[in-house]
């Protein structure tokens, strides 16, 4: 029996893999490259199919080591890389001595390679310094936003977490690199698959305690809900409670639902349960009635009824093909 991937119903339809170069320079933050690919891993093991694949380049075929003394060995030079969907290009600490001829025409170069190219941490810097920012808006690390923007006046330097539109994109540090990824997978692949990745990594979860009232965007509302629901899989709360806890009411919370995931509440309280579930199924050996309980059903037939609609296959069929 064929297994249908595990992309939640509000995603894109399957697209070809992205490609991705991941351009590290001297000195690079350990915590932004981690933030920036962790992220694309997760996205392939939760939809078990390879969205996304992501070299490690350099300016020249040269080792070259983290600000915390990693030492890595790019996988090819840039102006090997055939090009792709996006260039991640990460300097931190040294990015103004990394201003020299060879790195900036290797970016421009690249620019006609790769659909977009998006500066972490100092990289807006260095795609300024290349011409590629004129005109454009842009952010940077905190610590050099005046400094950028009093060097590169052509550029529009906004002071913002990240930016995740048009062709350059940028993100100030390593917390923003995560944020910046996950809104591109949400971008590709959608709301749902979104907040799965960000909920492997705990991005975004909060005491629910806290979360009393919401009064944000649909993005927002739909993460505390969810960060409620993934606490009572087992004993799954009514929606109206749910929604009562984020002050409220049924429909208000249905609406921002619709709005952010085009779904329904109840439908990605589902989803998330049978997440638990196949996982459940696959990493453990726990009987299909332990694994139904956990999930938050009353019997080993509720979770095959529901777990079929939404895998095209039974728990047991899944566990024999693995």
């Amino acid at each position: 029996m064929q297994v249908k991937p595990w992309i939640m119903q509000n995603s894109n339809p399957p697209a070809k893999t992205r490609q991705i170069g991941v351009l590290l320079f001297e000195e690079f933050s350990n915590h932004a490259l981690a933030n920036a690919v962790e992220p694309l891993r997760a996205a392939n093991r939760l939809s078990r199919q390879p969205l996304y694949e992501w070299h490690y380049l350099g300016i020249t075929g040269g080792s070259v080591s983290s600000s915390s003394g990693l030492p890595v060995t790019p996988e090819m030079p840039l102006s090997e890389h055939p090009g792709g969907a996006l260039l991640l290009v990460l300097p931190s600490y040294a990015f103004q001595s990394q201003c020299d001829p060879q790195t900036l025409r290797s970016l421009r170069a690249a620019s006609k390679r790769f659909t977009q190219l998006a500066g972490l941490d100092m990289g807006s810097w260095l795609l300024a310094k290349a011409g590629l920012l004129e005109g454009k808006t842009a952010t940077i690390h905190w610590d050099e936003m005046t400094h950028f923007s009093e060097e590169f006046p052509e550029v529009d330097a906004v002071d913002r977490r990240y930016i995740a539109t048009g062709d350059i994109l940028s993100c100030g540090g390593a917390s923003t690199t995560m944020e910046l990824m996950l809104d591109l997978i949400g971008q590709h692949h959608g709301m749902m698959l979104r907040l799965e990745v960000a909920a492997l990594f705990m991005h975004g979860e909060r005491d629910p305690s806290a979360l009393v009232p919401i009064r944000t965007g649909d993005s927002q509302v739909v993460e505390a809900a969810v960060a409620i629901m993934r606490r009572t899989i087992e004993t799954p709360l009514p929606l109206d409670a749910i929604a009562k806890r984020l002050g409220m009411g049924l429909r208000a919370l249905e609406k921002h639902f619709h709005s952010a995931t085009g779904r329904s509440p109840r439908s990605v309280y589902i989803s998330l349960r049978l997440g638990v579930a196949r996982r459940l199924i696959e990493q453990t050996n726990l009987s299909i009635t332990e694994i139904a309980t956990r999930s938050g059903y009353e019997d080993p037939s509720a979770l095959t009824r529901s777990f079929k609609r939404e895998f095209g296959t039974t728990p047991r069929a899944l566990r024999k093909s693995d």
